[in-house]
């Protein structure tokens, strides 16, 4: 009887004790890591309305074709990843923020819509449509990156703009836009928040840049090589 009863208690324990290791194993394994939160770009110009008196306040002539050469990157912002500066020189990413996509292919439509709301153009379409313009807009993303530091953190967006004439190749301008917008909250979505604003600055500069050189085209029309002119066919 006793020998029973102590079998049957070493059997409990036993019972009890995989239980226990089965619910230690349990915490052991590894937990599936939450998805990642992905945001995109938005940057339809604001000043849509002047832009376009400005573009139509010339005198009348013939109004250029703009083709937009997809976005590039530098190097460290090509990528999808949401990239953040503690330490200058430094590029970090947030381990569960991340764009939609590549900030350069994001900009690509965007910068598309924002020159046609100009009204100075009179098309403007990716290079990749085939498309024949007059000018050829090359753009380059420098930095996209959220910056903390010595109080409440920013976010800069830089973009360098090439514009050339299609038809002799020649450079017709090359600046740099650059904006900086206070972040409303130290987390990613603050930044996603105040990039958008920053893009949407940017693309206004850019229309009114864009218009301005369109402007500039009209008036030197005439100089330009003819269509049969060995300048333009390359013989």
């Amino acid at each position: 009887m006793k020998h029973l009863t102590a079998m049957r208690a070493l059997l409990l324990c036993a019972a009890a004790s995989c239980t226990v290791l089965a619910g230690g194993c349990g915490s052991l394994l590894p937990k599936q890591a939450a998805p990642a939160l992905t945001y995109t770009l938005d940057g339809e110009p604001r000043t849509r309305a002047a832009v376009a008196r400005l573009a139509i306040s010339s005198a009348p002539g013939a109004v250029p074709t703009l083709i937009v050469s997809a976005p590039r990157a530098a190097p460290g912002y090509d990528g999808p990843q949401m990239v953040y500066v503690r330490v200058a020189y430094q590029l970090e990413h947030f381990a569960r923020s991340e764009w939609a996509d590549t900030p350069a292919r994001m900009l690509a439509p965007l910068i598309v819509a924002a020159l046609e709301n100009t009204g100075g153009l009179r098309a403007v379409g990716p290079a990749s449509g085939g498309v024949e313009g007059d000018l050829r807009l090359d753009t380059e993303v420098l930095q996209l990156q959220q910056e903390f530091g010595g109080g409440p953190s920013w976010v800069r967006f830089s973009l360098r703009a090439t514009l050339f004439n299609n038809v002799t190749r020649q450079v017709i301008s090359s600046q740099v836009f650059d904006e900086t917008v206070a972040s409303a909250s130290e987390d990613a979505y603050g930044g996603v928040v105040a990039a958008n604003r920053a893009v949407q600055r940017v693309m206004e500069q850019l229309s009114r840049h864009c218009t301005l050189a369109a402007e500039s085209w009209r008036v030197s029309n005439g100089q330009f090589p003819k269509p049969d002119d060995p300048a333009r066919t390359g013989r």
